[in-house]
């Protein structure tokens, strides 16, 4: 294509798709000599049982999928205990996520997020033209109630809080989402993807609050990132729109079947979540002894600020170089963090043991770099 057609072509893009930067091309997945801790990801294989829906479905891949999702949407019912039509079933929670921006906002709306928050949320509220609010807390663990309901943040569309929070791992008692709840008149989005680590969960307050959304994934709790599928529970009225906008055959078949097979055999997962929070645990316990400061967390990660004077990044970049793979993060108040995704008890014995060897030797430099004794000096002056 010519130089002019292609200016041609790009200049009918919509002022907010000229705006986007044109990607990389990417690079190729890491191979399996790296130990994956940047995701999130639950690294265990899917049960037997599971796998066999799996294989089942991979005979039917020359028919459409369920068009819907009603037999996914029947099986999320019966496992959340509220009724089909509070249902909606997505190709992963991120699709919903963008329904949602679709379906409420409009150029020059406002929405609001608790930060630190999910970064996609960005990327969503410039595509529909419209100003993301990230509302911060003065501590982890308490919601800055006041603050979503009033100041810039009074007329958003919708307001987001995630429970168990990324990249953070801090719980929110419902106590305080629920005072939320009724003090507002808008949408309160409650992304719960990590709720399965976590204490308590919002379920409950479906029945109470018309204006709650709930965000349901099986990507972190039941080992499906790469499959897809995520779910909505909320009204009826609400669903049903969503459900309208949504894609056709938004899902394949494998994720259809795979959900429905977790959804009922959920309790195949308990030694898996057990083995994850008994990590989480050592993890945190271990890299508080080298000097790291651990928020605590009720998600399969832990997020680690790095001994003072040190950077998240470098840290990202020295644990890449022994093969081992973590996240950092370009926000201010990370950017002293790492967090590292729970895997299995080897990935994260290979992770203490880099951790160590790295802080051992930056130690040693940072002592062979020690001040010259005043004393010493003194001699070596009058001696000269």
């Amino acid at each position: 294509m010519s130089d002019e057609k292609l200016q041609n072509v790009l200049s009918s893009l919509s002022p907010v798709a000229r705006q986007l930067d044109v990607p990389p091309s990417g690079r190729p997945a890491p191979d399996s000599s790296y130990v994956k801790l940047d995701t999130n990801e639950n690294p265990f294989p899917l049960p037997p049982i599971v796998m066999q829906g799996a294989c089942a479905a991979l005979e039917r891949q020359y028919l459409y999928p369920e068009n819907d999702n009603i037999s996914l949407r029947e099986a999320a019912a019966r496992a959340y205990g509220i009724a089909t039509d509070h249902v909606i079933a997505g190709n992963g929670s991120s699709e919903l996520l963008g329904l949602l921006y679709r379906a409420f906002l409009t150029p020059g709306d406002r929405v609001a997020m608790l930060s630190p928050g999910f970064s996609f949320n960005r990327k969503l509220a410039m595509l529909h033209a419209a100003q993301l609010l990230e509302i911060e807390s003065a501590e982890h663990h308490s919601l800055p109630i006041e603050e979503l309901l009033s100041g810039s943040a009074a007329d958003a569309k919708f307001v987001l809080l995630a429970n168990p929070n990324n990249p953070t791992g801090a719980f929110v008692p419902l106590a305080d989402i629920e005072r939320l709840l009724a003090r507002s008149d808008r949408l309160i989005v409650l992304d719960e993807a990590y709720v399965d680590f976590a204490p308590d969960n919002g379920l409950r307050l479906l029945s109470r609050y018309a204006n709650l959304l709930i965000l349901r994934t099986l990507s972190k709790s039941y080992a499906a990132a790469g499959i897809r599928v995520g779910f909505g529970l909320g009204h009826p009225a609400l669903i049903g729109r969503l459900r309208n906008i949504q894609n056709v055959f938004s899902m394949n078949v494998i994720g259809q079947a795979v959900g429905i097979s977790i959804l009922s055999h959920r309790a195949a997962y308990k030694d898996n979540h057990r083995h994850i929070r008994d990590e989480r645990q050592r993890v945190a316990a271990e890299l508080s002894q080298l000097g790291f400061c651990v928020t605590p967390s009720h998600a399969n990660f832990v997020l680690a600020h790095a001994p003072v004077g040190q950077d998240g990044r470098w840290w990202q970049a020295a644990l890449a170089k022994e093969k081992i793979l973590v996240a950092s993060f370009p926000d201010k108040s990370l950017e002293s963090c790492i967090r590292i995704s729970i895997g299995t008890k080897d990935q994260m014995d290979a992770f203490l043991a880099a951790t160590k060897a790295i802080s051992a030797r930056t130690r040693r430099a940072v002592a062979s770099c020690a001040p010259y004794p005043a004393d010493r000096q003194d001699t070596d002056m009058r001696a000269g």
